[in-house]
């Protein structure tokens, strides 16, 4: 049973406590029996799942419980905060420090997905300015280097390998060293991993360990081992210092929950979770946001993380120009990037309350992402006054050689670049009567700088540009103002908000 099985099944025994007329003992024992069932059959271990189970009755007294207390919410806030336990070491991850090199070592089996993983890594922190690097220590899998030299060119990151040294030790102190007098603040060794524990694994571990002296040991974990993930955990824990655990192919139809219970089991906190093939597809792990996200209420505080990561505050032109109801084909492709840098979709989407993890389907999100990275190529082949011009649609209807030209320096139909002139209008409609709001982008609470029929107008505006299926997830117009509403006051100004809805029609 993959994750988000679990989640609807612990979602669907919390529904039957709400449901019920008078909460009782035969309620309570019925709702723990179907969330232990989930739990096992997600690969929980049985004693951590047994240990679940004790804790929530312990905590729930009928008789001891005093008239008028809310038992529902007592019960519900029970389970909860064990489900986090299930998880949570309660041990503080690693910080790097800005300025300083940081040396994060990564070990783990042969196939865990360690190396992509740290490429994903280094372009996590790439993309927060730090100045990231990789070395790849790896002389035991042939092709290890070809792979890390692949995906860090590919993503812009600096990287030391060698064709001809054979001694891992030797190449991870070079790289080390040399990466250290450049300046860099993240340098991230890979080192080899075998199909199985074996002794010269943790031999060739050690070694590394000491010569590059690392702040912090990555034990890469695969979710699709199930409950073995436990003894594995505690082998690599037991030869060298463990300090975090990233959890990968988190993504596919594996269980998960094995993975997710070793870590408490380690000690070590899980700070990332592979979701995915792309190098975007590492997500932060925060046990709180993680439980509510796989029971469908959401992340805010993850969400805001990620529109914050993308600096709209910093584009004054670009809300300057929508206030008056401006906004450009250039404007419409940076907008683009942005929910490019924002990530998969899906991930997106779960983050927002409401919204099942599943609610993007694979074939959907890589849909949606072809059909945005199409959009973008069509408007590369476009010129400086294209791009610029206030009123692009004009310019094009005036002049149609121009869709000519460009369906051809971009090797698209014209038809489906006239397509891309099409939602330009739309989504620069919609765009211009935001703008036109008085008051909307001013800090604050939103309801204060807008009367009711403007709020009216605004969400239906959001309304039509997230369709009804979406809006139905998100509990109606009023769950919508809801959600911008918190997202305003989470973000600091509604034109964070701008930026992110702008770029998601």
């Amino acid at each position: 049973m993959v994750l988000a099985d679990l989640g609807r099944k612990i979602t669907k025994a919390l529904q039957s406590l709400r449901d019920a007329t008078i909460i009782d003992e035969e309620v309570l024992n019925s709702m723990l029996k179907e969330i232990c069932k989930a739990l096992l059959e997600a690969d929980v271990n049985i004693r951590l799942v047994k240990q679940l189970r004790e804790n929530v009755r312990q905590v729930i007294d009928f008789n001891e419980m005093a008239a008028g207390l809310n038992k529902r919410r007592m019960i519900q806030s029970a389970v909860f905060k064990e489900l986090v336990k299930l998880i949570d070491p309660g041990v503080k991850a690693f910080q790097p420090v800005k300025g300083k090199p940081n040396v994060i070592m990564f070990v783990g089996l042969q196939g865990s997905g360690k190396t992509t993983t740290c490429t994903k890594l280094a372009y996590h922190y790439l993309k927060k300015n730090w100045k990231a690097c990789l070395v790849c220590a790896d002389t035991f899998r042939a092709g290890a280097y070809d792979q890390i030299k692949q995906n860090a060119t590919k993503a812009r990151i600096p990287f030391y390998g060698s064709y001809t040294e054979v001694d891992p030790v030797v190449i991870a102190q070079d790289g080390v060293d040399m990466f250290k007098k450049e300046g860099y603040e993240i340098i991230i060794v890979d080192t080899s991993g075998r199909h199985k524990q074996e002794e010269s694994l943790f031999e060739e571990m050690l070694q590394v360990s000491n010569a590059v002296q690392p702040d912090n040991i990555i034990f890469v974990m695969d979710a699709t081992i199930g409950q073995a993930c436990e003894s594995q955990a505690k082998a690599f824990k037991e030869r060298v210092n463990v300090g975090s655990i990233i959890i990968t192919k988190l993504d596919g139809h594996a269980k998960g929950g094995g993975a997710l219970s070793a870590v408490a089991a380690t000690q070590s906190p899980c700070i990332f979770i592979g979701t995915g093939e792309h190098i975007d597809d590492l997500e932060p792990f925060k046990t709180k946001p993680f439980i509510s996200k796989l029971l469908g209420m959401g992340d805010i505080e993850g969400l805001i993380d990620k529109v914050n990561e993308l600096n709209l505050d910093d584009n004054e032109d670009l809300l300057e120009k929508i206030k008056h109801g401006q906004f450009t084909l250039r404007d419409m492709y940076e907008q683009f990037q942005n929910v490019m840098k924002l990530g998969p979709f899906s991930q997106v989407l779960g983050m927002i309350p409401g919204f099942s993890q599943d609610f993007m389907t694979k074939g959907r999100e890589e849909d949606t992402t072809v059909r945005l990275k199409r959009l973008m190529t069509i408007m590369d082949s476009m010129n400086d006054a294209e791009l610029d011009n206030k009123d692009g649609a004009k310019l094009f209807t005036k002049q149609p050689g121009r869709i000519t030209r460009i369906a051809r320096g971009s090797g698209v139909t014209e038809k489906e670049a006239k397509d891309l002139i099409s939602q330009y209008t739309k989504f620069a409609a919609v765009v211009k009567k935001m703008g036109g709001i008085k008051g909307l982008f001013k800090s604050g609470d939103m309801t204060k700088n807008v009367n009711p029929t403007q709020m009216a107008r605004l969400n239906q505006q959001m309304a039509k540009m997230m369709g009804p299926a979406a809006l139905h997830q998100m509990g109606g117009t009023a769950g919508l103002q809801n959600f911008m509403r918190q997202i305003q006051q989470g973000a600091g100004g509604l034109s964070n908000l701008g930026g992110l809805f702008g770029g998601q029609s």
